[in-house]
């Protein structure tokens, strides 16, 4: 019995001096924390930050189509065969829409238009002249109403030479249209004359009239400057020469001048005065109207039909007669049978020429071409592919943490390994509103447009810089300085005499090592970013490799361990 108390006796024993010794070593005396914990800090720097989202994904294009021959596909035997004459164009190529990156032939088609082409042009004039229409208007003709002969201008029509049911011949000439507002006159000056127009540099001359009353003012509109001899006989007879001076005259018809009509020219007195014109001594006649144009039949037949009478003003267009008969009908219907017939051809041979080129459908590279050169080919035939490299798309993932970063339209910097040295720019065309599990983790789907170039291909690796935004020359401070306290952001700056004072941080651009602060600190305060007063007691003891800490007495450098770590370069 005394044994076995004693034995119980020694088990206590035991248990409260390890413990107590325990306790010795883990809680330091109270006399080893009286000067306080030791801080770890970081500097208030100036500098550039730079906030957004790393991503990994492939490049796709965002369109593409297929080559193929021009015109509808077609298996009779009547369809048109080309053959791949060459191709201009080669696999990696860049193209534009509309660019010709294959021609086809087809033997003696381009002989065939020109050919067709000028014979119808020439059957068109021919019907143009023929009806007095507009070649662009030929195909209006109708010929039961056979050919119409219109004036050419507006005008007076003289010299009519047709009657109703009278024949015609070609190349008759009908009538003339003249414009009969404005005659013109040719005189003859003697050189006094002459020298007295000169000399007042006039401008305009009086033209006298016996048929009617008043003068009739003519601008001179040319003078020849050379004399001109003249020879003619007097009254007895004789023969008399002298030189004189030509001045073409034009005046405003009053109504009642022709040519032929005889008159005298006036030099009109000083400011216009009519009392003293100077009339010079030869006389002259009208010459002519100013306008005058001829009427000719440009066939044989009968005048069906004349529509005006001899000085009878007409407009230009005005029908002047009509020329028909049997003969002239089935002349305009056979030439408008082969006009039409013609124009027919011509429109199914340009079709066929105008498929002689392939064209690109869009603008992209060229993926490659599956038909080879002189293969037979048929409209319709797909021949090869093309892709758009100018407008490229990735399509890539974020978590919900990254996702908050990610705006419409945000812009996107995307290097590709393959074409080093290069930086494609790029933009958020679309973020995902809801997430899906992959993994145990939310992502979100991101799609990204970039404008690339005929050296990307589809499939390429491509890594993407999302911009969130950025900043230059501004305070910055490590993330782990910041807590929040009251729901607002704060730190906790060291005071030269070791005191800490806590300070509210109005915060901007922040990622995952620095944040921008727009107003609460100064370049250079240091913060807090961590304190000995944060590990728990043993840890600021070195570790012998026992099970238990180090005496408090050993040395301790743990905090300048912390004040070891990186800061970014400042500015």
């Amino acid at each position: 019995m005394p044994q076995r108390f004693f034995m119980i006796i020694l088990i206590l024993l035991i248990v409260f001096g390890g413990g107590y010794y325990a306790y010795q070593q883990l809680i330091p005396p109270v006399e080893q924390n009286t000067g306080g914990p030791i801080y770890s800090t970081q500097p208030v720097i100036r500098g550039n930050i730079s906030v957004g989202v790393d991503v990994t994904g492939t490049l796709d294009p965002s369109s593409g189509g297929g080559i193929r021959i021009p015109g509808s596909r077609e298996y009779s035997s009547s369809s048109v065969e080309y053959i791949i004459d060459e191709y201009l164009v080669e696999e990696g190529d860049e193209v534009k829409k509309g660019q010709v990156v294959a021609k086809l032939r087809a033997p003696n088609l381009k002989i065939q238009i020109e050919n067709l082409e000028e014979k119808l042009q020439k059957d068109k004039e021919f019907l143009s002249e023929l009806t007095d229409v507009p070649v662009d208007q030929v195909n209006k003709i109708n010929p039961a109403q056979g050919i119409t002969l219109r004036a050419p201008i507006d005008g007076r029509v003289v010299g009519l030479d047709v009657s109703e049911g009278g024949e015609m011949k070609n190349g008759q000439i009908v009538a003339r249209v003249v414009d009969d507002s404005r005659f013109k006159v040719t005189a003859k000056l003697f050189p006094n004359e002459f020298k007295l127009i000169k000399d007042r540099e006039q401008k305009k001359m009086l033209l006298d009239f016996s048929q009617f009353e008043g003068y009739i003012e003519a601008e001179i509109v040319d003078i020849n400057p050379n004399p001109v001899l003249d020879v003619k006989r007097d009254s007895d007879g004789e023969i008399k020469t002298s030189y004189v001076y030509w001045i073409e005259l034009e005046a405003e018809n009053p109504g009642l001048a022709y040519p032929g009509m005889a008159l005298r020219v006036g030099i009109p007195g000083i400011e216009g005065n009519e009392k003293n014109v100077l009339w010079c001594w030869n006389q002259t006649t009208v010459d002519s109207f100013i306008k005058e144009e001829r009427i000719i039949s440009k066939a044989d037949g009968l005048a069906t039909r004349v529509y005006v009478h001899e000085m009878e003003l007409v407009k230009k267009g005005d029908p002047i007669v009509s020329l028909s008969g049997s003969d002239v009908q089935e002349l305009i219907q056979e030439k408008l049978d082969e006009i039409q017939e013609q124009e027919m051809e011509l429109r199914q041979l340009y079709a066929k020429y105008g498929e002689l080129e392939v064209l690109a459908p869009m603008d992209g590279v060229v993926a490659g071409f599956h038909r080879q050169v002189d293969e037979t080919v048929r409209p319709g035939d797909w021949i090869g592919h093309i892709y758009n490299t100018s407008n490229m798309v990735m399509w890539v993932q974020v978590d919900d943490i990254d996702v908050l970063y990610v705006k419409q339209d945000a812009p996107v910097r995307v290097t590709v390994d393959a074409v080093p040295g290069e930086v494609f720019e790029g933009k958020v065309t679309r973020v995902s509103t809801m997430g899906e599990d992959v993994n145990g983790i939310p992502r979100f789907g991101v799609n990204i447009e970039v404008k690339g170039g005929p050296q990307l291909r589809p499939g390429m690796q491509a890594q993407a810089f999302i911009d969130a935004g950025s900043a230059e020359n501004v305070l910055l401070i490590p993330v782990e300085a910041i807590f929040e306290e009251d729901g607002k952001p704060k730190v906790e700056v060291l005071n030269p005499d070791g005191t800490l004072k806590v300070v509210t941080v109005e915060l901007g651009l922040m990622n995952d090592r620095f944040a921008e602060v727009k107003s609460g600190l100064k370049e250079g305060e240091l913060v807090v970013t961590g304190s000995s007063a944060d590990l728990l007691p043993s840890q600021h003891i070195k570790s012998q490799d026992t099970l238990l800490p180090s005496k408090p007495g050993d040395e301790d450098q743990n905090g300048s361990e912390q004040n070891s770590r990186n800061e970014p370069v400042s500015n």
